[in-house]
């Protein structure tokens, strides 16, 4: 089963991931502030992150950047409201594997979940 560890820090939106990807098989965490998802990171070893740029304490650029100190391989996925051009380079710059805008399709977040574990 995969893993997956949502940091976001609005409980409509968290929830909604929970519930569908639960749904769909996976096993889900809920971190709702940068610090709190560096924790579950490094005690519980997800798949793959869903990581929001705006959270408490830290942000997601800096979770992303801490992450990626301790492990290059984990794919994070950017689920953020910024939504310039120079954020998603920003995002991207910053370690993480994707970039989805939100609002989003959840049928797009599935498949660009999937992507990641194709050859494994």
């Amino acid at each position: 089963m995969i893993h997956i560890l949502i940091i976001e820090d609005e409980p409509g939106i968290y929830n909604f991931l929970k519930q569908g990807l639960e749904e769909e098989g996976y096993i889900t965490t809920i971190a709702t502030d940068g610090k709190q998802g560096i924790e579950i990171f490094e005690s519980e070893k997800p798949d793959i992150i869903l990581l929001d740029w705006m959270l408490p304490k830290m942000t997601g650029i800096e979770v992303c950047k801490t992450i990626r100190e301790k492990d290059a391989d984990i794919p994070v996925l950017f689920l953020t409201a910024k939504d310039t051009v120079q954020e998603t380079i920003e995002g991207l710059q910053c370690g993480a594997n994707d970039y989805i805008k939100k609002p989003f399709s959840f049928e797009e977040l599935l498949e660009r979940i999937k992507i990641h574990f194709r050859n494994k």
